[in-house]
């Protein structure tokens, strides 16, 4: 996996609390971020898929050439493994975060080949704090994993519970 400069979260484009100070309360629903970048080489497809996927057009180039997708693809498992390390390394919380009760509507929408460089566009959907632990909320997130031409290749819903700042009861909710 290859990581660029573009990595790193963009003042212009972050929340306004950094990952390290960030709580239920930041997560604004309508806010939309853009996160990336990682390109994955054919070595990377190729490794990943004879460890966790090994599908021929995961694994082989040649027959992957007259497969269905003519030419090698990466595993859909490693696009949401890609998804996951940009969604850790700038969304989630690093002070709050109380894990996740899981993802709906998965989709992989569009193949992934060699070279793509991918990002991440997460959409606040919806925020609300916990009717019987009231020390936290539950976030729903769309995320799109997009190639660098700027077509989704996966979405889906991802749903985390955050803890609320200390000071939880002079905030907006």
């Amino acid at each position: 996996m290859t990581t660029t400069p573009s990595d790193a979260p963009s003042d212009a484009t972050d929340f306004a609390a950094p990952i390290t100070a960030r709580y239920f309360e930041d997560y604004v629903p309508g806010a939309v971020y853009t996160y990336g970048s990682i390109t994955l080489t054919e070595e990377e497809i190729l490794d990943f898929a004879r460890r966790f996927d090994p599908q021929s057009f995961h694994t082989d180039p040649v027959a992957a050439a007259d497969g269905p997708f003519k030419g090698l693809i990466a595993s859909g498992w490693h696009t949401s493994a890609v998804m996951m390390r940009l969604y850790a390394d700038h969304y989630v919380s690093k002070v709050a975060s109380l894990a996740s009760p899981g993802v709906d509507e998965l989709r992989w929408v569009r193949p992934v080949r060699p070279g793509d460089t991918l990002s991440i566009r997460t959409t606040i959907l919806d925020a609300r704090v916990s009717r019987s632990k009231p020390d936290r909320g539950i976030v729903r997130t769309g995320i799109e994993v997009l190639n660098q031409r700027d077509e989704s290749v996966l979405t889906l819903t991802a749903l985390n519970f955050f803890a609320r700042r200390p000071d939880h009861r002079s905030s907006r909710f």
